[in-house]
């Protein structure tokens, strides 16, 4: 193989690698932007739950607007890395409060929500899958 197939391979890969992060990092934005558009539009169903986590409706607003100030720093590519720490703040929030009444199973959104939008921007960003490869010999023992 000639040096510029290589080099053109290893290209098309990296654009590969960035299209489909892309597409992974849809779900948390869709995933959050929907949770920030119930609140929002004060949803009956997203109330209840509200309700039995404790929080005041009075907060709606703030939160949704948490949300989507998060979802907008995470899809600008220069400050993606800031938005998915801000977001895995946010949703580990969402985390404890779920954990704190007791239901379980709504503990999964949140986390899958995290950990997606971590691999969405890690597929995105050259520097990060450099800072935190995935280091395949590990998984053949």
């Amino acid at each position: 193989m000639h040096a510029v197939d290589v080099r053109s391979s290893k290209t098309n890969w990296k654009r590969w690698l960035v299209w489909a992060g892309w597409v992974v990092s849809l779900w948390p934005v869709f995933v959050v932007g929907m949770s920030a558009h119930w609140k929002l539009t004060r949803n009956p169903a997203y109330l209840g739950m509200f309700a039995q986590i404790g929080w005041p409706d009075s907060v709606l607003t703030l939160l949704a607007s948490l949300q989507l100030g998060c979802i907008i720093l995470y899809i600008i590519p220069p400050t993606a890395v800031l938005g998915a720490v801000l977001l895995t703040g946010y949703l580990g929030g969402a985390v404890a409060a779920y954990t704190r009444i007791g239901h379980a199973y709504p503990i999964v959104v949140p986390f899958s929500t995290s950990v997606i939008a971590w691999f969405g921007i890690w597929l995105r960003e050259e520097r990060l899958r450099a800072l935190l490869p995935i280091r395949l010999g590990l998984l053949k023992k």
